[in-house]
């Protein structure tokens, strides 16, 4: 399928890039995507004069593992079949199920079978209480390869401590501080 549900954890909910990252450096990482995509919505190549910024990640549940693997850049109907959860939350199931069949090409069934594979794949992943953060993706982004020797961190997906005092390792030598300084 071209366009698939991703449904965070539920203890993830509400982290995000945008939370983690200073404002400038939010707008670096969005903006490489928005060009990237050339005014055209990555998933289902439809022209948006507003695209919003996803955040894609990899889940490794047998090592409680989530890793960052790209930022796109997204029309709103498909960031809202995306993110079924929350748009069912707010009334936009029926529009989101339309805009799924439309862009896959695929009937009602198929559409509900793919939310229960989804739905199924986010239960288990509930089960993950905490969950290791791999942000390896944001290397790219970073003037000092030395700095980005790894920027994996180990964090509650509620981050209960403030990101600057996540430890992140770096030439194995934990620090206690973002070590970004972008372009």
């Amino acid at each position: 399928m071209k366009l698939e549900f991703e449904m965070v954890p539920d203890s993830c909910w509400y982290s995000n890039l945008r939370s983690l990252l200073t404002p400038a450096q939010w707008d670096v990482v969005r903006k490489e995507a928005y060009a990237r995509a050339g005014g055209k919505c990555s998933i289902c190549g439809g022209v948006s004069a507003r695209l919003e910024a996803h955040e894609q990640w990899e889940y490794d549940e047998k090592n409680a593992l989530q890793r960052l693997k790209n930022v796109i850049a997204v029309c709103k109907s498909c960031h809202e079949v995306i993110h079924i959860g929350r748009t069912t939350l707010t009334g936009g199931e029926e529009r989101a199920s339309r805009h799924f069949m439309k862009v896959n090409g695929c009937t009602y069934a198929e559409y509900r079978k793919a939310l229960g594979e989804a739905t199924e794949a986010h239960r288990r992943r509930n089960r993950i209480p905490e969950w290791k953060l791999d942000l390896t993706y944001l290397k790219k982004f970073v003037k000092n390869e030395r700095r980005s020797a790894a920027l994996n961190a180990r964090r509650a997906c509620r981050f209960k401590i403030p990101f600057a005092q996540v430890r992140l390792q770096a030439a194995n030598k934990t620090r206690k501080f973002f070590p970004f300084s972008f372009f």
